[in-house]
Formats: structure tokens, sequence, C-alpha cells
């Protein structure tokens, strides 16, 4: 999974990705950091407590503190070429947005709506330029399937041209399969920090109340006080939990944003356990057996035979593979199996 910081100048995205990562290090202006995070899981530490492995490997997310968008960026160019890809590449985006004080001036959903705003021009400038080419091939081969794109296509830049984010478009299955390769920046999944000063921590619920009602369809937002998670992060674990006490912290920015990233993206996990490694591994909910095995490797899905399968509570519940056998609870399923939050999975594969 790779999540994308972004936010406007002084919004505190370098803070908020010292809070998120861990990492007291920043980059210089106009640079991007990056760190890769594990996924804490209770289920996987348990398991690995079991089997006692030679190694246990968390699920991951990348996190990319992106530089500054300003407004008009997208429109004057003025981003790199090679940012905007970074963005594209990204899974989602987590936005940050600034409210520190109450003599400061500030408008959280106008710097979201900013922000909305270049994605869609970016958005606008790819397809115009994708259709400009499609009309210069214009008679060559494949006409067909140009035609059917360019269909898509002109759907799409009507829709931004309202000024709506590609996520707010409903297209059937066989165009959105069609979309994925431009990775289009108003289609990806949005979070929201809205980050506070410790003062504006106590209008929080009702500010995110009102922020909530003023963006576009459901997208989550948390309220958190950057400077303060980032000394949190960076705190030993004793000394941590004795703080969060303190300060009647009930969850670490961290731990939230991760189960945000996981809501958004429709992540689940299932788990792949023996002597020498016991591993999560974070899949799109709805997946196959035979998708998810694809996932360990190509050839697991390509030569997929069978998937031996038993629920996370189950195999606690028996506590071996031959107690699950013994209860029925151990099963073979096929292919087209919908893999389920906390599967333990054998693939069987062909030579």
């Amino acid at each position: 999974m790779y999540l994308s910081i972004i936010g406007s100048p002084g919004c505190g995205k370098t803070t908020l990705f010292r809070a998120f990562t861990g990492i007291a290090g920043a980059g210089s202006a106009g640079s991007s950091n990056v760190a890769i995070i594990d996924v804490p899981d209770d289920r996987l530490d348990k398991l690995s407590g079991i089997f006692h492995p030679k190694k246990t490997v968390y699920g991951r997310i990348e996190v990319c503190d992106m530089p500054s968008i300003h407004e008009g960026d997208m429109k004057s160019g003025t981003v790199p070429a090679s940012q905007v890809q970074q963005l594209r590449s990204s899974d989602a985006f987590l936005i940050v947005l600034r409210l520190f004080d109450r003599d400061t001036p500030s408008d959280p959903a106008s710097d979201f709506h900013t922000l909305a705003s270049e994605f869609i021009l970016s958005d606008m400038v790819q397809i115009e330029n994708r259709l400009e080419r499609i009309k210069k091939q214009g008679g060559k081969k494949d006409h067909i399937a140009l035609e059917q794109e360019r269909g898509v296509l002109e759907q799409c830049l009507a829709h931004l041209e309202l000024g709506s984010s590609l996520s707010t478009l409903q297209l059937a299955d066989t165009d959105e399969r069609s979309l994925r390769g431009f990775q289009f920046l108003s289609q990806k999944p949005l979070m929201v920090v809205l980050n506070c000063s410790e003062e504006m921590m106590t209008d929080a619920d009702r500010i995110l109340g009102e922020l909530s009602q003023k963006l576009p369809g459901t997208i989550p937002v948390v309220a958190a006080c950057a400077r303060l998670e980032a000394e949190l992060s960076a705190m030993e674990p004793q000394d941590r939990a004795a703080f969060m006490e303190e300060y009647g912290v009930a969850e670490s920015l961290r731990g939230r944003l991760i189960g945000l990233a996981y809501q958004s993206l429709g992540l689940i996990s299932f788990f792949t356990v023996g002597e020498d490694e016991c591993r999560a591994w974070p899949i799109r909910k709805g997946m196959t057996a035979q998708e998810a095995a694809g996932m360990i490797h190509t050839d697991l899905s390509e030569k997929f035979i069978r998937a031996e399968t038993v629920a996370y509570d189950d195999f606690v519940r028996y506590g071996d593979f031959p107690a699950c056998k013994k209860a029925g609870v151990w099963r073979l399923e096929g292919k087209l199996y919908v893999v389920k939050d906390g599967d333990i999975m054998t693939i069987r594969a062909g030579n």
C-alpha cells in the first residue's frame, strides 16, 4: 500500500509524517520523505507465539510526505512530472488541513476544495492530451477499441468539467477497469486529518461535524494534534503508554490512520504460517483464493489447485491443524472462494 500525505503550505504535513512513521528527520523544501511502516496485528503476534517462526512479517504501508501543493500548480505545470507520477502511483491520499488557533483565519473546507480542484485540473489535462492522441490515431487498427476508450474518456471529461471528482462518477465495471492505467488523481480514495493545536482540540468534535458536511461523499475525517502525536511516536513504549494515559489518548494517531487506510482501500488480511515464517498478506476485500495466491507468487496463482483454509478464531480455539481437521473447521477451498479477513491459508499448486 502506497499512501501519499498531501496539503497546502504550512499545514503540518511533515509533522504528521513524523507522527505516522516515527521518523524524526525531514527532507528539504520541495523534496519527498518516504518511510515504510509495519502494520501491527495482534492475530499475527498470536500465531507467531504458536509457531515460533524464524521470521514474522507484518503487512506494510509505504508513506510519502509529498511537497506542498499551491493553488494553480497543476494548471501552470510547475509541479515536476516526477512528482505528478509519484502522486498517480499512490493508492490513496491523506490530506492534511490546518486549524491552529482561533486568532488566525483558516478555512479547512476551502483548503480541501483547493486541493481537489488541482486534481480535477490535472485529470482534465491528462484526458485532453489522450483524446488528442486518439484523434491522430483515427483509421488505424484497433479502431473499435479506440472509439470505446474515447467514449469513456469523454464521459469522464464532461464530469470533471462540472467540477466533480472522478471518484463520484458511476461507471460500468468494464469501463472502470479500462481507466485503471491512467491512475487519475481525482479517482483516488481520500482521508482527511484536521491538524489542530492543543487548544483547538477542545473544539475538534464540533468542527469535525461541520467539516464533514462540507466535503463530498463520505470521506473519513479525523482530528489530531500532529505536534503532540509526533512527540508521542518518538517516545519509548513504556513512556508512551504513561503519556497516553495522562492525556487520555485511547489510540495513537498511527493506529487510527492505519485503520482508516485499510477501511478506505477495502483491505483485509489473510495469513500464512509455519516454522520458517508467519506473514500477514493485505489484499482487497472480495479477492478470490486464486487471486490471493498471486499476492504470494504469480506461479501459485497460475498453477493453483486448492487452498487449505481455516479461520483464525477457529485455529486459536483448537490450537493446531490436526485438531481443526478433527473439529471439521479445516477446509479445502477452490479458485473462486472469496477470502475472509483472518483466514489462514496454505496454497496447493501444481508443478
